[in-house]
């Protein structure tokens, strides 16, 4: 058999039409697969308007603050020191072990309402508004309108609430400072309210940054009229929230990682709304011997 015959060439004039094929085909770019951005921005919602600076330019770089903000801090950090050497939290090991009663926050003056913070669905686009003042009484006045109308901008569904909340507390060089009630069981209010359901939230610290936004709630049903009521809500029955949603796996509230309490309302009523709190306390009720009010799932159980 001959070389010939086993390998065979395509011919020139079969060479010559492919060639010509190739330059009639319009060229093809090749895949460009889109970069993630070096720099990733914040979610805008739709309809706000686009913020220009850079976040540098938003701070400002003030000599003088600076100083009076290091002399602030070592301020704070001299009555750390010399809190500890007291006792827990200020207080001689005695009292602090017999105390029953404490109350956290009073409202005597307009330097009392700085601890608080308030917030509204304003901020996303709707028509609610909050506000804090100081009352006749020298007592906390929360007040304003409530409406669930959602903001036109083809995203949110749902709207319709106002909020209170009380400030993280810190330590020098802004450390977070906890509140400890584990000597307590039972949240003690003063508040005179117009009739609404509020529902009071009780922030705590968490193990992971998914857990940031659990927070325990419980409800609040005020009586309206020109009397004070004074509610005691047992600490064993606030139950666990995710986002405004109750979670099937609860657990006890952590009473000596307390962050923040916070009142919400929205109960789809619009009009007007007010609440006044005379005191935040915490007390010691010996005859709650309850320890959790609701299901708790049993973790390794015994066969």
């Amino acid at each position: 058999m001959s070389l010939s015959k086993i390998t065979r060439f395509p011919s020139a004039r079969l060479l010559s039409s492919i060639h010509q094929r190739q330059l009639l085909l319009p060229p093809v770019s090749p895949l460009t697969v889109p970069t993630r951005a070096v720099i990733q921005g914040e979610y805008r919602r739709p309809g706000k308007p686009k913020e220009d600076k850079f976040p540098w330019q938003k701070i400002n770089f003030n000599f003088s603050k600076g100083l009076g903000g290091i002399k602030k801090h070592f301020m704070l950090l001299k009555t750390e020191f010399s809190d500890r050497w007291v006792g827990p939290e200020g207080k001689p090991v005695l009292e602090h072990m017999l105390e029953q009663n404490r109350v956290m926050w009073e409202f005597r003056g307009p330097e009392s309402l700085e601890e608080w913070t308030v917030s509204s669905d304003h901020e996303i686009g709707g028509q609610s508004e909050a506000h804090l003042k100081l009352g006749k009484n020298n007592t906390c006045f929360l007040h304003g309108s409530l409406s669930s109308t959602p903001p036109r901008d083809g995203e949110t569904r749902y709207s319709g609430y106002c909020t209170m909340r009380s400030k993280q507390p810190l330590f020098s060089f802004d450390r977070k400072k906890h509140h400890d009630w584990s000597s307590f069981n039972t949240l003690h209010l003063r508040v005179r309210g117009d009739g609404r359901p509020w529902m009071i939230n009780i922030a705590t610290e968490t193990y992971f940054s998914h857990q940031r936004d659990d927070i325990y709630s419980y409800f609040l049903y005020t009586r309206g009229g020109p009397y004070w009521q004074d509610v005691k809500i047992p600490f064993s029955k606030f139950f666990l929230t995710h986002r405004g949603r109750i979670q099937d796996d609860q657990h006890h509230l952590w009473l000596d990682k307390v962050n923040t309490v916070g009142f919400t309302l929205g109960d789809k009523a619009d009009g007007p709304f007010q609440l006044e709190i005379d005191f935040i306390g915490v007390c010691k009720d010996y005859a709650h011997t309850e320890e959790f009010a609701y299901e708790v799932y049993k973790r390794n159980p015994e066969v």
